[in-house]
């Protein structure tokens, strides 16, 4: 195998030509899933790949796949992608850094005259982060039948809005059946998202697995009351007890050191109104470990506490188990040449568990799968000063492409 690089200023450039697709005025990017600036990213991202000689197809949920043909496209694609959407305050890197390095390979491979066995697929799942409509990674979980489509279509934001309309309304509800493609296997190039590899000062986390995630919707309901004349012993305030279990999620994540992570991200009062005893709250819950028998731990720990607190307060619960992920190894044999490429490359690397959820963890229900890291500036991502360094992001690159000839074959 030859030891091609890729075009370290050019992938950079596609990136910071991305970035200004939902530009923030502090440097970020806020381009939601299925909003006018999705659609204007996807057709910028298709014209791109269609330059570079890929064929396009979109599947039913929206997902977009340029296939780059090989000697032999009878055989599954070699796959690798990530996705287009952000947070609402979200960064330059998430998601987009693992669509463009899969472009910056087949521009590369293109370049350098070298065809594959196998083809290879750039693919953008939609929906990645769950920011818009809920729950995160539906178009890679439609794809790998964890979601049903028509459950997915049916999905509304907060505003309302129905997936399937807004899909529609995009351009980007395409013909093809979910999971339809064939597959060999599945590479995701992705910024650590953590503080670990800046840390340790490392250019590649060779990603291991993912760890197992629990996502909960909490219902409080007390006793809405006048906040002048109702006495401290009579209320029944939902506020307060939301507050108590919230304390506790943020215990149960402490007393579970070093990989537990429990986290309350989202919460609604009502009826909100500065005189009045709060009498309903709504809050998430999201647990995260890489061993199943802690997070089941963390789940009883949840659900006994929080029964407690209610009953103490006289207070109504309701604990609604929103989403599950359990722990997700990723193939060996892909792992490993992650791992070479690093080593073929000659950039330091440790092996690393994903703390964040991503597409990949789908399609290794389906196909081999494995993640490359690279470090994001102070371990910040889903903020808009996420960042990363132009020689990092090539090292991932690099690594990304010697992984794809090893599946796909050199010629």
């Amino acid at each position: 195998m030859r030891n091609l690089t890729i075009d370290g200023a050019r992938l950079w450039a596609s990136l910071m030509e991305m970035a200004k697709i939902g530009a923030t005025p502090k440097g970020g990017v806020c381009r939601l899933a299925l909003t006018e600036l999705d659609r204007v990213g996807r057709e910028v991202f298709i014209d791109w790949c269609k330059k570079a000689g890929c064929s396009v197809a979109v599947d039913k949920v929206g997902n977009i796949f340029a296939r780059r043909p090989g000697r032999d496209n009878t055989k599954p694609a070699v796959m690798t992608g990530s996705h287009l959407d952000t947070q609402p305050t979200g960064g330059r890197f998430d998601g987009i850094f693992g669509v463009l390095a899969g472009l910056e390979v087949v521009r590369t491979l293109n370049d350098r005259g070298v065809e594959t066995d196998a083809p290879i697929e750039i693919a953008v799942w939609t929906n990645e982060e769950g920011s818009r409509f809920s729950p995160a990674m539906m178009g890679s979980g439609v794809y790998a039948g964890v979601f049903a489509l028509a459950d997915v279509l049916a999905k509304q934001d907060v505003n309302g809005k129905i997936f399937a309309a807004e899909l529609a309304r995009i351009g980007f509800a395409g013909p093809d059946e979910p999971g339809s493609r064939k597959i060999k296997c599945y590479f995701e190039a992705h910024i650590e998202q953590g503080p670990i590899l800046e840390a340790e000062n490392k250019t590649i986390g060779v990603v291991t697995a993912a760890q197992g995630q629990r996502w909960y919707e909490i219902t409080v309901i007390g006793q809405e009351a006048h906040a002048g004349p109702t006495p401290m012993p009579r209320r029944r305030d939902a506020l307060v007890g939301a507050a108590r279990m919230i304390e506790l999620v943020n215990r149960i994540g402490r007393e579970r050191p070093p990989y537990a992570c429990a986290t309350v991200g989202f919460i609604q009062s009502k009826p909100n109104s500065r005189n009045t005893i709060p009498g309903e709250v709504f809050f998430t819950v999201d647990f995260r470990h890489p061993d199943n028998d802690v997070l089941s731990e963390m789940d009883a720990a949840l659900k006994t506490g929080f029964a407690a607190i209610a009953a103490q307060s006289g207070l109504e619960l309701a604990v609604k188990e929103f989403w599950y992920s359990p722990p997700t190894p990723f193939t060996k044999t892909l792992v490993d040449a992650v791992r070479d490429g690093a080593t073929r490359h000659g950039y330091s690397h440790r092996d690393i568990v994903s703390g964040a959820g991503h597409d990949a963890v789908y399609l290794a229900k389906i196909v081999p799968a494995a993640m490359i890291f690279v470090p994001c500036v102070g371990g910040i991502s889903h903020n808009e000063i996420e960042d990363a360094k132009p020689e990092d992001i090539t090292a991932g690159a690099n690594v990304l492409l010697h992984a794809l000839l090893a599946e796909a074959g050199e010629r």
